[in-house]
């Protein structure tokens, strides 16, 4: 079960800390759920409305350090400074697009690591899409995140914190969390599903399940066990090609998981959870915008009853992919409507301050030196 008690939760975080090694050396109390945090400081000589406090400051107050809980006694706030770890990011750069109000974060972990946040406003309430591990290992030809591969995957903590952050920073409401940033979600599992129902707790920001949005390039058992959590989130599939041919050219999951078995498994979610799924579909010029693509990728959405979100690519310099015209990107939408299928086109974002996923923590990382070439 999700609460596992204080011993469930330590293995949890030792387990999961890949890369992290000082999180080995305490507990990380904001990873905690509230019935584990209650348990482990009871186990310490503390009364349990302790925990009740500590954790509206820490998922509700979103306070930064241990000085700001201000109805806990001093002693009690040094001892815990002492013996337990609170994950806080600090906040390297911000870029604020002119043309639209998005801001791109770039936030360093307590490690040193960095990473990427996008604040996005819509007229229905501003969204954050937050990354879910430093770095990538999918290899995605497209993707900027993982050109320089994976670091580590982050703690259910360090997800919630560039949430927290970006809305004390913004001092803005944060409605909407799509975890699509840097990373594959469903490759850092355990912590993706922990973090999900801290975010999404009574107790906490309390931000509606219906409202989080989890995208992955296909990992099938990830899936499969995704639709036994009884969430009600909705899930993404970053689909990209029509064929498992095209597929395995843009996407090197492809290789370990063929187009027929993610789709049976995407299916079998949406029957599962009644929540339906959306296919991401990235048009590259001569690649797979064309009108036979669009039919076909009409085929694929139908029997899912899928929403199909088309997004033009965003020019990497590394790989020689390429947008395709206005028209073109038209008529593919026209094509999909055509056969009975909802497309949008996503709006583009921050496209005057390295919006895309990966290339605004490249940057940085050519500038101090850890490697990476100027997306």
């Amino acid at each position: 079960s999700f609460c596992r008690g204080f011993m469930g939760a330590t293995d949890f975080l030792l387990q999961n800390s890949e890369g992290y090694e000082h999180q080995m050396e305490q507990i990380d109390l904001k990873s905690l759920t509230l019935e584990e945090l209650q348990e482990e400081l009871v186990r310490r000589g503390e009364k349990a409305f302790r925990a009740d406090q500590l954790y509206q400051w820490m998922h509700e107050k979103l306070a930064e350090d241990f000085s700001e809980m201000t109805n806990l006694p001093k002693a009690f706030r040094e001892w815990l400074e002492t013996e337990y770890e609170y994950v806080t990011l600090e906040i390297v750069e911000v870029r604020r697009s002119k043309l639209d109000g998005t801001c791109k974060y770039l936030f360093r972990l307590p490690d040193g690591h960095v990473i990427e946040s996008v604040l996005m406003r819509y007229h229905h309430g501003n969204s954050v899409c937050i990354s879910s591990q430093g770095g990538c290992r999918m290899g995605c030809r497209f993707c900027a995140s993982t050109l320089d591969g994976l670091e580590r995957n982050l703690l259910p903590s360090e997800m919630l914190e560039q949430i927290y952050r970006i809305q004390t920073d913004s001092g803005e409401r944060v409605s909407n969390v799509v975890v699509m940033g840097t990373g594959e979600p469903l490759d850092n599992y355990d912590n993706l599903v922990r973090f999900i129902r801290l975010l999404t707790h009574e107790k906490g920001l309390n931000i509606s399940q219906r409202n989080v949005t989890v995208s992955t390039c296909g990992i099938v058992p990830g899936i499969e066990r995704l639709s036994e959590e009884n969430l009600a989130i909705t899930l993404a599939l970053s689909l990209h090609a029509v064929t498992q041919e095209k597929r395995r050219e843009l996407m090197p999951i492809a290789n370990r998981y063929g187009l027929e078995e993610v789709l049976r498994a995407c299916g079998d979610y949406f029957r599962k959870t009644g929540r339906r799924l959306t296919l991401e579909y990235s048009l590259v010029a001569g690649a797979n915008d064309s009108t036979e693509d669009a039919r076909e990728l009409a085929k694929l959405a139908g029997p899912l009853h899928a929403h199909v979100n088309l997004i033009p690519v965003n020019p990497v310099t590394e790989r020689d992919f390429v947008r395709p015209r206005e028209k073109i990107i038209d008529n593919f939408k026209k094509n999909l409507e055509n056969c009975g299928i909802n497309a949008t086109l996503r709006r583009e974002m921050g496209r005057d301050i390295d919006g895309a996923c990966g290339q605004l923590r490249r940057k940085y990382m050519k500038r101090s030196g850890k490697g990476g070439d100027e997306c």
